[in-house]
């Protein structure tokens, strides 16, 4: 069985939106902008890519990905020759770049969980807020790999939905805490 590893830059108060820099956003590019960058905080990141064999994402955010990370042959290597899996039930293969790779759109969580009982390696999801909220509450995430950043932004895309289930118990795997204030944090999901 395969899993499903959730990575992201969070404020504080749980919001994923934009946070390189996107246009329209009040707060855009509060990772990058306002915070002191040590290379250590990041290292996760290039272990991500390593430890990954596939990346999933939603509709949205392979819109925003599609166009640029194949050109990032330094930064996205790794991620650029792996499969891509994207969760839409709206794109089609013409909707699809040609130049990123094996490519496939699953439809549903149904094909989601099929793909998760496949033999294979992890699968890191990126961005993706509302497809990581859907995964999360269907239980198909197995790990969070959040980098926390010390801001709080109030308004914005949650990675966490606010659906009433069930209890999900977490184990901290990972823990550090860098001189900027960014707090490495990675959870394993416990499985009942």
């Amino acid at each position: 069985m395969r899993s499903l590893i959730s990575t992201a830059f969070i404020s504080l108060d749980g919001v994923i939106e934009a946070p390189g820099g996107e246009p329209g956003y009040r707060n855009t590019g509060w990772t990058f902008n306002d915070m002191e960058f040590l290379e250590q905080a990041y290292q996760i990141k290039a272990r991500e890519q390593s430890e990954a064999s596939a990346m999933m994402m939603g509709r949205v955010s392979y819109q925003a990905f599609s166009p640029v990370w194949p050109t990032m042959t330094d930064d996205f290597a790794a991620y650029n020759a792996m499969p891509k899996y994207v969760v839409s039930s709206t794109l089609g293969a013409s909707d699809l770049v040609t130049n990123w790779g094996e490519i496939t759109i699953l439809r549903s969580l149904e094909e989601v969980r099929a793909l998760k009982n496949t033999s294979g390696g992890p699968i890191i999801i990126h961005g993706s807020a509302m497809l990581n909220r859907n995964l999360s509450d269907a239980g198909l995430i197995d790990r969070y790999h959040l980098l926390v950043f010390p801001v709080l932004l109030g308004a914005g895309k949650r990675l966490f939905s606010e659906t009433d289930i069930d209890k999900k118990m977490l184990k901290i795997v990972e823990a550090e805490t860098y001189p900027n204030g960014i707090q490495k944090l990675v959870y394993e999901v416990l499985h009942p």
